[in-house]
């Protein structure tokens, strides 16, 4: 059996708590990835509080931040993700038909 393909895109999500911009967040960006990139992205969800270190590394200045790590380059998005504009525009592959 040969080892899964890395996805084509892989995503980061900072989260705080249970906020309801957080749960935002989570339930838009799942439903951005499913529509236009299913089966072909990585969804990282992390609490804040949690994973202090890593968001510090990150520069993670407020929660909830969405951070596209790959393909390049890095994107970072702030807030709900409620508009998605940006988001979309940085997957031309997914978008182009």
């Amino acid at each position: 059996m040969e080892p899964a393909a890395p996805p084509d895109f892989a995503f980061r999500l900072y989260v705080s708590g249970a906020t309801p911009a957080s749960a935002r967040a989570l339930v838009n960006t799942r439903r951005i990835c499913e529509t236009h990139l299913a089966g072909r992205y990585r969804l990282d969800i992390l609490e804040l509080a949690e994973h202090v270190e890593l968001a510090t590394r990150d520069q993670i200045v407020a929660a909830p931040t969405l951070i596209k790590l790959s393909p390049p380059p890095l994107r970072r998005f702030i807030g709900d993700l409620s508009e998605n504009e940006g988001l979309l525009r940085c997957l031309p592959a997914a978008t182009a038909g």
